[in-house]
């Protein structure tokens, strides 16, 4: 397949499509957690995209409540595929440190 004959294809992708492409390519090129954060006395320590405030966590959580990728970036417009791809990477990297984070956020909001 000819790289003009892929770009033809990916440009006729839905928006949820072109998210799981983004992903399958991230995937292929990263560690998984770049574009994650941790900083001391933000969000609690919390894992959150980089150079914002939203923690790993609550995608999760949205994520188990229904909310798909698509409307997450539609939420979220300052957020890229990219930045979801490196969300979940990071979530299944770091799946129990994710849940503590929920049950700790959870309890709090009680």
């Amino acid at each position: 397949m000819k790289l003009k004959e892929l770009e033809a294809q990916l440009l006729a992708l839905n928006l949820t499509e072109k998210a799981e492409a983004i992903q399958i390519l991230t995937k292929s090129l990263s560690n998984g957690s770049q574009g994650i954060t941790k900083t001391p006395g933000v969000c609690g320590g919390d894992a959150c995209v980089a150079n914002t405030r939203i923690p790993v966590w609550l995608f999760v959580s949205l994520r188990r409540q229904g909310t798909t990728d698509a409307e997450l970036l539609k939420f979220y417009p300052y957020l890229s595929a990219a930045d979801l791809v490196n969300v979940w990477a990071y979530a299944d990297a770091h799946s129990q440190e994710i849940e503590q984070a929920i049950r700790e956020n959870e309890e709090a909001t009680v």
